[in-house]
């Protein structure tokens, strides 16, 4: 028996699993003034052997950044790493949309630990 093709427009679950969301806790957090758009510079501890990877994030309509350091939340480890100005960006936070349109961040209900990966 072979495996249908998904429908254009639809991905494989072989597809999915290409991408590696890991859970990471915020370490550090400051205003990213250089930013065209308002964000925040985020600094993610994924254990070992990731380590700590940075991000920007456009998330301030909900967060200030001295409340992110400690909160736990989901990335994309590897995607290649992406410079905004002077910051390179090595991981991308996940998030949802508000009503609004605004990043509401995603990230476990519970404490885990760092690295996780999603299944």
């Amino acid at each position: 028996m072979t495996e249908a093709q998904p429908p254009a427009g639809e991905i494989g679950v072989a597809d999915f699993f290409k991408i590696d969301v890991r859970v990471g806790r915020v370490v550090a957090a400051e205003p990213f003034a250089e930013a065209r758009q308002p964000a925040i510079k985020l600094w993610v501890d994924f254990g070992e052997p990731l380590g700590v990877k940075r991000s920007s994030a456009q998330i301030t309509a909900h967060y200030d950044p001295a409340a992110l350091t400690g909160r736990q939340v989901l990335a994309v480890v590897n995607f290649p790493p992406k410079r905004i100005g002077k910051f390179t960006s090595e991981v991308l936070v996940l998030g949802v949309p508000d009503e609004a349109g605004e990043v509401v961040l995603v990230g476990p209900d519970a404490d885990v630990p760092p690295g996780g990966r999603l299944h």
